[in-house]
């Protein structure tokens, strides 16, 4: 696969950094819902924050090199088969899940900092608090969060069942262009 998009499909960067952040955003959902739950005496009342906020920098960090990266290189050309409405929808939904995503680690962050302490991203660097403390900021910012996260999850999960739609159902390449590898047309 080469490294760059063409006209026809989406290149190895491209590729790499879409599955990666929606790996990072379905599992942090995850892992933020089985947090929530926690007791204080639980083992992984302290760790999973941790996991949870850490994997988040490093979400932001990579959200940010794909849309630096989506600027660089032109995404493919629209199929011939799509709709107006298709490639309208589509290119909206995209663009709110860039901005879903971004709310929800910005939120987060919020969260993270509202005391004025630094998040450390898995003991390897740390990200200061820009705000110092807030009164009130982590319940703002985390009702924000919540809410955020779900849509994103949501539009996120509608997002692969369209990818599959297209793929099974009008059997056009949709899917096969974002894929590392490529897969035979049946």
């Amino acid at each position: 696969m080469q490294l760059r998009n063409s006209r026809g499909r989406y290149g190895a960067v491209s590729a790499s950094l879409h599955w990666l952040v929606a790996l990072a955003v379905f599992g942090l959902f995850g892992l933020g819902y089985y947090m929530v739950g926690l007791s204080y005496y639980d083992q992984w009342y302290r760790l999973a924050p941790h996991i949870h906020r850490s994997i988040g920098i490093l979400l932001l960090m990579a959200v940010v090199l794909r849309l630096l990266w989506r600027v660089i290189e032109q995404a493919p050309s629209p199929l011939s088969t799509h709709s107006r409405f298709e490639v309208l929808s589509a290119h909206a939904a995209h663009w709110l899940l860039y901005l879903l995503m971004l709310t929800a680690m910005v939120s987060g962050y919020l969260i993270s900092t509202a005391d004025g302490s630094a998040i450390q991203v898995f003991n390897w660097f740390e990200v200061p608090s820009v705000t110092g403390r807030i009164q009130g900021m982590e319940d703002v910012a985390g009702d924000v969060h919540y809410w955020v996260t779900w849509a994103l999850v949501v539009l996120a999960a509608l997002h692969g069942l369209a990818a599959i739609k297209h793929h099974l159902i009008d059997r056009d390449d949709t899917l096969r262009r974002m894929l590392p590898v490529r897969l035979k047309h049946r």
